[in-house]
């Protein structure tokens, strides 16, 4: 068993700020080294990017995180060019994973699974001060969400699909971070789905304080809806973007459907999903499908819960006291995995191999 930490950071202010206050941090972690190291040689041929059709993008959909680019770029000491590479979220390639998630009428929760040395253990409470909402979520690929909650009561999460025929787009976290900072309900992020151009195929869960769950099945070549309170890692209207091997993804959204029935609450349903003999929960983080984190939203509540490993109570935050302006006092979630793999934010890693 490797025990884990996850940073809470915590920012009120323009983007530039942001991206600024970031990059401070970023030159005393191991996170970056740690990203060299994954991909090496590499970084170039996979993350050939046109600097001008990025921002251009970005100013469309997000003006606020070009400005976080920015920040980060100048605090970092680097050409423009390298921090859109990084953390710019459009063309980067993303990597196999796992993912359940399950929604009730007031939540919803999710497990992430990946493998640790992808993962960033970074926890984010952001309030911009220029554009955009309020946003709690964990961050990916340092300006993307893995999933999250705004202050308007939209929650996101997704679901990996497929990599294969990839088009020109923003990558899931990023797609996930837009919708977050520019949309209130799950209409506004419905139609911003159908717009925004995807680079890989995934589904977004989408749930806000109307109660009603909607799954938005995305490729680079189009986009349906559908609803369901249960998704993992298939398309069920786009089924020709589907992968060949879809056993064990129907193995879990039917565990999940059975267990339905008895899940009485957001608790039942947390450890439906967090519990190690439930079925869903999985330890596979050498196949880059072991359970990270187990996190609910709730729109209603204006509260997020995230734990990380299995068999764990959640952490549990009050986002509405933290819009009012009091200060999350826990520095970091702690947890535990069976994997010899500390995450990136630790530590620095020996043998990382290549990330996605």
């Amino acid at each position: 068993m490797k025990q884990v930490i996850s940073d809470i950071i915590q920012f009120r202010g323009s983007h530039y700020d942001f991206g600024y206050m970031q990059g401070e941090l970023l030159r005393e972690s191991p996170i970056l080294p740690n990203r060299e190291k994954q991909w090496g040689s590499k970084r170039k041929y996979h993350f050939s990017i046109d600097e001008k059709e990025v921002q251009n993008t970005l100013m469309k959909f997000a003006p606020g995180i070009w400005d976080e680019i920015v920040g980060l770029s100048d605090a970092l000491q680097w050409n423009l060019n390298d921090a859109i590479r990084e953390f710019g979220g459009y063309y980067l390639e993303y990597g196999r994973s796992g993912c359940s998630i399950f929604t009730g009428k007031d939540y919803i929760v999710r497990n992430y699974d990946n493998h640790p040395a992808s993962y960033e253990g970074r926890y984010m409470f952001y309030h911009p001060t220029d554009q955009g909402y309020a946003v709690v979520g964990p961050s990916m690929q340092i300006t993307g969400r893995i999933d999250g909650l705004n202050e308007k009561g939209l929650a996101m999460g997704y679901n990996f699909v497929n990599r294969k025929k990839s088009g020109s787009g923003f990558v899931c976290n990023m797609v996930g971070r837009i919708i977050l900072e520019a949309c209130a309900s799950v209409e506004e992020a419905v139609d911003l789905l159908k717009e925004i151009p995807h680079r890989h195929s995934f589904s977004y869960v989408l749930l806000d304080k109307s109660g009603e769950a909607y799954v938005v099945e995305a490729s680079p070549r189009r986009v349906d809806i559908h609803h369901n309170h249960a998704c993992t890692n298939h398309f069920e209207k786009l089924t020709e973007e589907n992968r060949y091997r879809m056993d064990e993804s129907l193995k879990r959204q039917q565990t999940m459907n059975t267990q339905a029935v008895d899940t009485q609450d957001a608790y039942q349903a947390f450890q439906m999903m967090n519990n190690m003999d439930r079925g869903i929960f999985s330890e596979k983080y050498g196949a880059w499908a072991g359970t990270l984190h187990t996190a609910v939203y709730f729109p209603k509540e204006m509260r997020a819960w995230i734990s990380i490993g299995g068999d764990q109570k959640p952490v549990i935050f009050d986002f509405n006291k933290w819009l009012d302006g009091e200060k999350v006092l826990i520095k970091q979630i702690k947890g535990k995995l069976n994997s010899n793999s500390p995450f990136v934010n630790m530590e620095l890693l020996t043998n990382p191999g290549i990330m996605l």
